[in-house]
């Protein structure tokens, strides 16, 4: 079987990841707002979040891309909250109407270990960024247990690099949306005018880390897994998010083009994205992709 990162990881340097992360609870600096909640003292961040470790539901997962999938399913654990506010989300009652419940960093840890057991091929965290030191510490109670298999992180994309930087050596797969290219858009949209640039930040700094995905035995093991959700009326700005993985990261890069937005919570009060994209709008993003020198997968 593949060896994780976290298995290789030194006990020490974990041990100090932990400390570092938790560190950034207090004031809160987790995610690039840098909110300044003091979170260690039960105050809810941007995030809607305090000290406690949050999920919705947990489970093997098969909506995900086939490379994650394989044959047994991707073990998923939602997380409760987000540090973006998107008005089309999906999953809006988990991220922003926080539908979810306490746990304790045992309790996580024996998800982890009983989604491992049902055969799932990875841990699948999804929307992780605001309880990244709570995972850290789960994460070496799990390896304690056994736990093996690939780590993924699940994420909008919306990242600090001071955080990621302590999950190198510790997350296998970092699967980011490239949501959008343009500030306003991002500003109107999800409440995050720096999007942008945080994006490409922490793009780079994810493929520094993982590199390109690797894949073995038809399943991801390593690597940096894209996606990129094609918005109506071109507003997700593909052409210059393609054009920058190709020109920054790597022409090899995995991006996945989703056709799969549909209007959602909120997105009815906004009329230039409350339709789904056309067949057209779809092809251009995929075209645009293509001209970028980029292999496109659609799933």
């Amino acid at each position: 079987m593949h060896e994780t990162l976290l298995q290789k990881l030194d006990e020490t340097e974990l041990d100090a990841r932990i400390r570092k992360a938790y560190e950034a609870l207090q004031p809160c600096r987790v995610c690039p707002r840098k909110c300044g909640a003091k979170r260690l003292d039960g105050e809810r961040g941007f995030c809607g979040m305090g000290r406690e470790l949050e999920i919705s539901s947990y489970g093997p997962h098969f909506g995900e891309e086939s490379v994650l999938v394989g044959a047994s399913g991707s073990g998923t654990i939602f997380l409760t909250g987000c540090s973006l506010r998107c008005v089309f989300c999906q999953n809006y009652d988990i991220s922003q109407l926080a539908r979810g419940y306490e746990v304790s960093a045992e309790h996580l840890a024996g998800v982890m270990i009983e989604l491992q057991t049902r055969g799932c091929h990875n841990i699948n965290f999804v929307t992780p960024t605001h309880f990244t030191p709570q995972i850290l510490e789960a994460l070496k109670i799990a390896r304690a247990q056994g736990l093996r298999v690939p780590l993924v992180y699940n994420c909008g994309g919306y990242e600090s690099v001071e955080t990621l930087k302590l999950l190198d050596g510790v997350i296998d797969i970092y699967m980011p949306d490239a949501k959008y290219a343009d500030s306003e858009v991002a500003e109107r949209f999800s409440g995050a005018p720096d999007y942008p640039e945080v994006i490409k930040a922490a793009l780079k700094e994810m493929h520094r880390q993982v590199g390109d995905l690797v894949v073995e035995n038809g399943v991801a093991v390593k690597g940096l897994l894209i996606r990129h959700l094609v918005l109506p009326n071109g507003l997700a700005g593909t052409e210059e998010i393609m054009s920058f993985i190709a020109s920054e990261l790597s022409r090899d890069s995995y991006v996945n083009i989703m056709a799969q937005y549909r209007p959602m919570f909120k997105a009815g009060g906004f009329p230039d994205i409350n339709r789904r994209p056309t067949t057209q709008e779809f092809l251009d993003a995929v075209s645009a992709a293509r001209k970028a020198g980029l292999r496109v997968r659609q799933e």
